[in-house]
């Protein structure tokens, strides 16, 4: 079994194998990769030799989509927050190995009221640096406009004509 990883793949002995590019014959071609995926489990569920296929998605872009706005106030949030967590951390391991007998939550709670504050004006210092850079936040993948089922070209006409009895995709 081999599994896969962004960097190449591994053995099942867990030797790193350099990335190649794919072969075979195109045999379908899909516009989503759920549909490629779907024609996949089609061979699966009809007995066919699927080590021998392989998914590519071809005409690579990088779609960035914008989910928010950055204010000063909202990084200071989170570096508060982030903040208040660490000095939580600090706070309970202090309590854990202080010789010191005394109030420890209030140990604790000075501990995430220090961190919460550090935290804070170190996001609002990071905004300030950056203002104008970039203000708004946003999520990034990397998608394909296509992807070929790929298959071995001892089996590649087997395929085609299983995929043809499929409704899914379209034969190249």
């Amino acid at each position: 079994m081999t599994v896969s990883s962004p960097l190449g793949f591994r053995t099942a002995a867990g030797a790193p194998q350099l990335p190649t590019p794919p072969t075979g014959f195109a045999v379908a071609a899909y516009p989503t990769y759920l549909q490629a995926q779907g024609a996949v489990e089609y061979m699966v569920k009809h007995d066919f030799s699927i080590q021998d296929v392989t998914i590519v998605g071809t005409d690579l872009q990088l779609v960035e989509r914008v989910t928010g706005r950055l204010t000063a106030g909202k990084l200071a949030a989170a570096g508060a927050a982030s903040g208040a967590w660490f000095g939580l951390f600090i706070g309970m391991l202090m309590s854990f190995f202080s010789a010191v007998q005394g109030p420890v939550l209030l140990l604790i709670l000075v501990s995430v009221a220090v961190g919460a504050a550090f935290g804070a004006v170190m996001g609002y210092l990071g905004y300030s640096v950056a203002k104008g850079r970039r203000d708004f936040t946003s999520a990034s993948q990397v998608v394909a406009r296509r992807y070929d089922v790929l298959c071995e070209p001892r089996t590649a006409e087997q395929a085609r004509e299983l995929l043809s009895r499929m409704e899914l995709g379209q034969r190249i």
